[in-house]
């Protein structure tokens, strides 16, 4: 640890260094309220990741860009590529974050969760990424229970036509190829882009100490196309189609510290939609409707391991159609957004499986015919601004096909003392409808209720004057009701999902950026959280921590610095806390606890311009000291690792 803090005072202590040219009090939110505002005018709870960052993350994927910038864990980030990337905002399950991306929710319906994998967005395509915290429920309906994360892709600016790319290659053999055009007129704009990454990767399992067979490496592949097009139908009418397209297939291995040599999983992922924009006088009117089509297929037909199955294959298919209309309306003080949503997904799944227990059998097919969901939600939310107060106020009520209505709540009242210190509290509560494979798969329960919540959060927001320093801490609580649990009854062993369980978080985190002599630019996250779940067990209530494969602490720490005009250099700090984890014995069947212990990686890049900045070249070495650390018993995470490449724009 000495020579980490001996490297950051050094950069830190450059008198060359320049500043960030990001000024606090002008930073501008659009998911917090569905309509641009300035941070400093809302008392919710946002972190914000510029274009300007991802660049300086060199070759960061998505998951480890947000993990590493916005102070959100998300477990697998440093994993082999075909792992999953596992969201953990405040703590929270998976599927209690919402993802969306231009404001649109996407969800996967074909999942346990229905929660979307962000593997299907590649970093490249993205302009910035937007974290709002807290229970967004009002706002965004379902799965908003600990946020929302809202990813917002490049579009066409400036002149008619634009080139820009990104080439990197670097470690285990990984290629990245990112191209695109874009551009823009007075009637239209536009931006296509197109990413290759593929990797050789390493194994995804950890090779026992006992283990005299190597385990083969776990290979990934993946190409993506993204459309965005903005048209001026109108003088007061932009319409905004997109079209989103990515498969990705990636080897896996059986299970923890267990090898297979040719398991695959292949994703295939369809967003297509439109945006339209309309303004009424004053009033901002937004209609937009989005389909995503999600195909999961799962093979395994290796027979040189002694895992439990010895064919496997299984596909899974969904549909989402997603339909939304809400007006801004300014009046006075006062601005109402007010609108209506629906919802509807269907999905259908098969599978030919055979263990070493049993012979050949076809698993039941499910099918989108009798396998979906429709709901519908009305909402509405109240902002007033006078001077340096301002509040929200809103509701929504929420129709569901299968168990009924809901209601959920938001009011988030600050107050700006002499613009340098915000004072801020958030109630809201939040719910999270059942997904379809806990309804309706052969654990399911159509009886379900959706799980619901109430977060609290409180905290100050200070301000310097000259915009050089930046600093929040808050608390938080988070108490959730009819938590749906896996549930095995212990004299007949039929399993099934029930509304069962009662969960409570709480935590505090203080996030900050300074800039200190005009020439060095620091960041920094640090988030704590605990949790208890209480869940009935042999007719009693118990209570015990379950925040498994969290950190109850997480610290990120850069220090940025644009050392000349054409020279850049950043030094990233990630700490990690320990973590709790269950390791089943496939040998015994039987369970046992086990401590992921603490790790810090290391990160450093640094990049150089040419032609005005126009090309640049850059290096990313990452986890420089080669800790040796597990976010996942029995699972790899990378060592030391480099990448080298160029970044265009002409």
């Amino acid at each position: 640890m000495r020579k980490i803090f001996a490297v950051a005072a050094l950069i830190a202590s450059s008198p060359l260094l320049a500043q960030d040219s990001t000024r606090t009090l002008d930073q501008v939110t659009v998911t917090a309220t569905k309509y641009s505002v300035k941070t400093t005018e809302t008392g919710k709870v946002v972190t914000l990741i510029t274009r300007q960052d991802i660049e300086h993350a060199g070759s960061r994927d998505l998951a480890q860009v947000i993990t590493e910038l916005g102070g959100v864990f998300i477990n697998g980030y440093t994993s082999n590529a075909g792992k999953e990337k596992n969201i953990y905002l405040r703590g929270a399950r998976v599927d209690y974050t919402l993802i969306t991306i231009d404001g649109v929710p996407v969800y996967d319906a074909s999942g346990i969760g229905s929660n979307f994998d962000i593997r299907n967005i590649p970093v490249d395509n993205v302009e910035r990424i937007e974290i709002l915290k807290g229970s967004q429920s009002t706002l965004y309906g379902s799965d908003a229970i600990a946020g929302v994360i809202n990813i917002i892709t490049r579009k066409g600016t400036g002149k008619p036509f634009n080139f820009s790319g990104a080439a990197d290659w670097g470690s285990y053999n990984t290629r990245r190829l990112n191209a695109a055009i874009s551009g823009a007129s007075s009637r239209i704009d536009y931006n296509i882009g197109f990413t290759h990454y593929a990797t050789d990767g390493f194994s995804e399992a950890q090779q026992p100490y006992n283990s005299t067979t190597k385990f083969d490496r776990d290979p990934y592949r993946q190409n993506s196309v993204l459309a965005n097009f903005g048209i001026r139908a109108a003088k007061n009418v932009r319409l905004l189609p997109f079209f989103r397209y990515t498969k990705f297939k990636g080897s896996l291995d059986a299970d923890a510290f267990t090898d297979a040599t040719d398991y695959t999983n292949t994703n295939r992922n369809l967003q297509a939609g439109i945006r339209n924009e309309i303004s009424l006088g004053s009033t901002r009117l937004n209609i937009q409707y989005q389909f995503v089509n999600t195909r999961r297929d799962y093979l395994d037909d290796s027979t040189q391991r002694g895992s439990y199955y010895v064919y496997n294959e299984q596909a899974y298919r969904a549909n989402e159609h997603f339909v939304e209309a809400f007006a801004v309306v300014p009046f006075g003080a006062f601005k109402l957004t007010a609108g209506a949503d629906f919802r509807t997904s269907a999905t259908g799944s098969t599978a030919t499986q055979v263990n070493i227990y049993s012979p050949f059998v076809d698993r039941p097919a499910q099918s989108a015919d009798t396998v979906n969901q429709q709901q519908i939600g009305a909402y509405a939310a109240l902002n007033y601004s006078s001077g340096n107060f301002s509040v929200e106020g809103g509701g929504r009520f929420n129709h569901h096909s299968e168990y009924g209505s809901n209601f959920a709540f938001n009011f988030n009242p600050s107050y700006l003392v002499m613009r340098q210190l915000k004072v801020f509290a958030n109630v809201s509560s939040g719910y999270k409808t059942p997904s379809l494979y806990q309804l309706f798969s052969a654990y399911g329960n159509r009886a379900l209720q959706p799980e619901t919540s109430v977060n609290f959060e409180g905290g100050l927001q200070f301000f310097t004057k000259d915009q050089l320093l930046d600093l929040r801490a808050l608390y938080f609580r988070r108490r959730i009701e009819d938590a749906i649990a896996f549930f095995t009854d212990p004299v007949t062993f039929s399993s099934h999902y029930v509304n069962q369980d009662k969960q409570n978080d709480h935590g505090f985190e203080v996030e900050g950026s300074a800039r200190i002599a005009g020439k060095v630019q620091l960041k920094l996250n640090y988030g704590y959280v605990t949790g208890r779940i209480t869940t009935l067990q042999g007719g009693k209530d118990t209570t015990y921590f379950n925040l498994l494969r969290r950190p109850k602490s997480t610290l990120t720490f850069s220090v940025g610095t644009q050392v000349t005009h054409a020279l850049y250099l950043n030094l990233n700090f990630n700490s990690i806390g320990d973590r709790s984890d269950v390791y089943f014995d496939p040998v015994t069947f039987a369970s046992r606890p086990v401590t992921l212990n603490s790790y810090v990686l290391v990160n450093f890049y640094a990049e150089y311009g040419l032609a005005g900045n126009r090309l640049k070249f850059f290096a990313d070495l990452r986890n420089v000291f080669d800790e040796q650390y597990s976010d996942i018993y029995g699972y790899n995470t990378a060592g030391f690792n480099a990448y080298g490449g160029l970044r265009f724009h002409f």
